[in-house]
């Protein structure tokens, strides 16, 4: 469970984003939680630098098709990051663990396997409330902290 407000930092620590290029894929499964998390990124983004000609966005259908759309935006795109959004909620079945475990994994490879940093902005819950919560509710937006996460690793991919 979140502790502290997803959407705080210190914009002073925070590099300028107006020189990187972002891409951002977005799951369209539960595109209420996933449009707010795109849109707490896509601010995020914009607040640091950025503009909007430099932020890529992709849809895919779910959370499962996220690694193989990072993985083509890494093969067409120039980009100096990427951020996978997507929400999976808990049910009666296996499927969760399943799809939960798949993302991660496959994220997670295709930074090993790649130059181009992919953020995790998943969120796992167990409840309908809980994402509610994190993408621009009591708990902030998972969106902004990942574009945050996006641009500091951008800005290391340089070194």
């Amino acid at each position: 469970m979140a502790t502290t407000n997803l959407s705080y930092y210190d914009k002073a620590t925070i590099p300028n984003a107006k020189k990187f290029r972002f891409g951002i894929v977005v799951s369209e499964w539960n595109p209420d939680i996933t449009e707010n998390l795109f849109l707490g990124a896509e601010l995020a983004f914009i607040e640091n630098g950025a503009t909007k000609e430099n932020i890529i966005r992709w849809n895919v259908p779910g959370s499962f098709e996220l690694i193989f759309g990072c993985k083509r935006m890494i093969e067409t795109q120039k980009l100096d990051a990427i951020i996978a959004i997507g929400n999976v909620i808990q049910g009666e079945t296996k499927h969760f663990d399943f799809v939960c475990d798949g993302v991660t994994q496959g994220i997670k490879d295709l930074n090993i396997k790649y130059d181009v940093p992919i953020i995790f902005c998943v969120l796992t819950d167990n409840t309908k409330q809980q994402s509610i919560d994190r993408s621009g509710g009591k708990h902030g937006n998972k969106g902004i902290e990942s574009a945050i996460a996006a641009i500091k690793m951008a800005a290391l991919r340089q070194f």
